[in-house]
Formats: C-alpha cells, sequence, structure tokens
C-alpha cells in the first residue's frame, strides 16, 4: 500500500472516531463502530492504532496541531501582542464553531478521561500553550502587557478562560454565535494584563 493510501486511511479512521465519539461519547465508542464510520474493516484500526486510547490521543494531536498551524499561518509579525491575542482567540472559537463533533470531544470528552489519558493527551496541547506564552512575552516587550505577568500562570488562564467560553456554548445547545464572544473575551484579558 502506498503512503498516500495509509495517510488517507489513517485519516479516514480519525475522521470515523471524531464523529462516533462525539455521538457516542468516547467510553461508549467501539472500536467497530468506528471502523464502519472510517470505511474500513474492523482489523484495519489496529494496523494502525494498538488501543482505543490510542485513537483519541491521535485524534487530539492532529486536530490540535492542525489549529496551531492555522495560528502560525495568521499571526503576523507586524501584529502586535493584542491583536496576536485577539486573532488567536478568533481561530479558535471560529474553528470550533465550525466542527460542533470536534468542539463536544475536546470539551467534554478529554474531562471524562482518567488521569493518564489526560497526561497523554495534554502534552497535545503544549505546542498551544507555548504559542500563548510567546504572545504574551511579547506583548511585554512591547510593553502592551504588564511587566508583572506571571506568564506561565496567564498562559493557562488564557487558555482555560476560552476552554470554558467554548464549553458553556456547548452545554447551552449553540445557541448563539461563538465567534461573537472574541471581542468580550478579549476585552476582558486585556482589563487584566493590559499594560
Amino acid at each position: 500500500m502506498t503512503s498516500a493510501k495509509k495517510q488517507d486511511k489513517y485519516n479516514s479512521i480519525l475522521e470515523g472516531a471524531l464523529q462516533v465519539f462525539s455521538e457516542h461519547g468516547y467510553h461508549r465508542s467501539q472500536v467497530s463502530r468506528i471502523a464502519r464510520e472510517a470505511g474500513v474493516a474492523d482489523g484495519t484500526i489496529y494496523l494502525y492504532f494498538k488501543r482505543k486510547e490510542d485513537i483519541l490521543i491521535s485524534l487530539f494531536r492532529e486536530q490540535l496541531g492542525k489549529l496551531v498551524d492555522k495560528f502560525h499561518a495568521s499571526l503576523d509579525d507586524n501584529m502586535n501582542a493584542k491583536e496576536s491575542l485577539r486573532k488567536v482567540c478568533e481561530i479558535h472559537y471560529k474553528e470550533l464553531e465550525s466542527n460542533v463533533p470536534l468542539a463536544f470531544v475536546t470539551q467534554i470528552e478529554l474531562r471524562q478521561s482518567d488521569l493518564e489519558l489526560r497526561k497523554e493527551i495534554g502534552t497535545a496541547f503544549k505546542p498551544y500553550i507555548k504559542l500563548i506564552e510567546g504572545i504574551l512575552e511579547k506583548g511585554i516587550r512591547e510593553q502592551v502587557f504588564r511587566a508583572d505577568l506571571d506568564v506561565k500562570l496567564v498562559r493557562l488562564m488564557l487558555f482555560g478562560a476560552m476552554d470554558e467560553v467554548v464549553t458553556s456554548w456547548l452545554i447551552s445547545g449553540q445557541k448563539y454565535s461563538l465567534s461573537a464572544q472574541v471581542n468580550g473575551t478579549v476585552d476582558f484579558f486585556m482589563r487584566g494584563i493590559g499594560n
């Protein structure tokens, strides 16, 4: 099998898993259901993943990797830190609003996973957290953000706040625009971290 075909099957499995996990929850999702959704034989999944946990971890790694790539592609060196922070928030909300299954899996399933699984998935979040940290450090250098910020704490608070806004939106049944929350979110952050 060519590497392109292997990659296609791998992507199909992850897309199938995303649908199944979002509809049935991670714990109630069988590998056979993921295989059916992906259009592959049950055994094919085990050629790519040793266990169901590996599918979830890979799903997070791939999806967060794409998100971080979008951030990097959208952030311009000419942007100041406040503009960069707004852009990250904008993309975060827009991407999850446009992909509700991904929002459900990242927001709801992660919280219901066991500690070991959460630790493994947590490594997939590191590039995102580092990106936010870089924006904060840039803002301090530009004197747009307060010089006394605890960057390591604030980066987690920023990510956690955006994360909670998405979770609340999901729990509400997506009754309002998630993207419309960008200005309120960034304004709130700036009151706390702005210089």
